[in-house]
């Protein structure tokens, strides 16, 4: 071929290539949602879809779950565990409110803050772009990038309470390969910048689901958790009750927890409330229970009511090095740092090989 024809092949194909992304950049949101949509299955067989439950296998770092639950329904109920079953150690869910059950002490929570985002921001029943106007969900079509070494759509998503994602849309096949979020992943842990992949997509009664999700950390590439999907239900005869917490009967101590938490942005009423039962019951041995729930305060964000809470704990169990250690992580999620380094210091004098207290003095130096 000539030098001429040659570059006459080049710029053919150069022209092709502009005319071919010119037409992607025309694409309209409406246009894109609607591909998604059939690229799933098509809005009737995913209207279809009422409930699901799913099991899968989950992994963070060494720890794993072989058998985990996840079940949904529309518009927005979600549990992580089978009230059915033998619950484990702690199981969470949203039924119109967010919700944490724990073992021990066999406490129900109804949190707010980062911890109800979490769980809210999980109850999309589909995904992040269908039936998105009825949830309140903002879409916005960004234009044309690149994610994981494919050519995407990228559309900036915000929900109806205000956070905020990208979402990746494969070019071709129209299905979500990724999100981009920043959220906190530890109780008192700054945003971490983290994407999701996506993939493994599987026909389930006529409508894909991806069977795999892959959270890794962007600015180091370290996987966060992996969740492998081994089996979906459709439509499951569930109800709003199934996504309630466990009904069980407490203990006084148990309801006393409760309380405790229920006030925990009014610091007087948790004193009150704290002192006046540690007099009803004096032989209880509340000490274990109350670190827990002031550590449930601070990580709402009620460091006041931590604080106060955790002080009285320290001083009727002053020979108790966790009692210190606590209240030292409420004073250091306040971003009181010095009294957290006294706290700290009370806790390995008196026991110098807890090691908990030692690494929160070292992490304030």
């Amino acid at each position: 071929m000539s030098g001429k024809l040659l570059k006459r092949g080049v710029s053919m194909l150069m022209l092709s290539a502009l005319a071919f992304a010119s037409s992607e950049d025309k694409m309209s949101l409406d246009e894109l949602v609607q591909r998604h949509v059939q690229a799933l299955g098509g809005q009737d067989k995913i209207d279809a879809v009422q409930s699901t439950i799913t099991h899968a296998v989950y992994r963070e770092g060494t720890f794993a779950i072989p058998d985990a639950f996840v079940a949904k329904m529309r518009p927005c109920y979600k549990t992580i565990c089978d009230p059915r079953a033998k619950l484990g150690d702690v199981c969470e869910g949203y039924d119109g409110s967010a919700w944490e059950w724990y073992a021990d002490p066999g406490v129900v929570l109804r949190v707010v803050g980062a911890a109800a985002a979490a769980t809210r921001h999980g109850t999309e029943f589909i995904d992040s772009l269908v039936d998105y106007k009825s949830r309140g969900t903002k879409v916005e079509l960004v234009g044309i990038d690149r994610f994981s070494d494919t050519r995407v759509y990228k559309l900036r998503v915000i929900l109806a309470d205000g956070f905020e994602k990208d979402v990746f849309v494969d070019q071709q096949s129209f299905l979500i390969v990724g999100d981009r979020r920043s959220a906190p992943i530890h109780a008192f842990g700054e945003p971490v910048r983290s994407e999701n992949r996506i993939g493994d997509y599987r026909p389930v009664k006529g409508v894909l689901f991806p069977f795999s999700f892959v959270e890794v950390e962007i600015g180091t590439g370290k996987e966060l958790n992996r969740l492998t999907i081994q089996s979906i239900t459709i439509n499951p005869k569930l109800d709003a009750a199934f996504f309630g917490p466990p009904q069980y009967s407490r203990t006084p101590l148990q309801q006393f927890l409760e309380q405790l938490f229920m006030e925990r942005t009014d610091p007087i009423s948790v004193l009150s409330t704290y002192r006046e039962f540690r007099a009803a019951n004096p032989e209880l041995d509340t000490r274990e229970g109350v670190e827990f729930i002031g550590y449930q305060m601070a990580k709402m964000g009620d460091q006041k009511g931590a604080i106060a809470l955790l002080r009285a704990n320290g001083e009727d169990y002053p020979h108790s090095a966790s009692a210190q250690y606590g209240l030292g992580r409420a004073y250091k999620a306040a971003g009181d740092l010095e009294d957290a380094r006294t706290a700290f210091r009370q806790a390995l004098q008196i026991d110098p090989s807890f090691k908990k207290a030692s690494d929160g003095l070292n992490a304030l130096r």
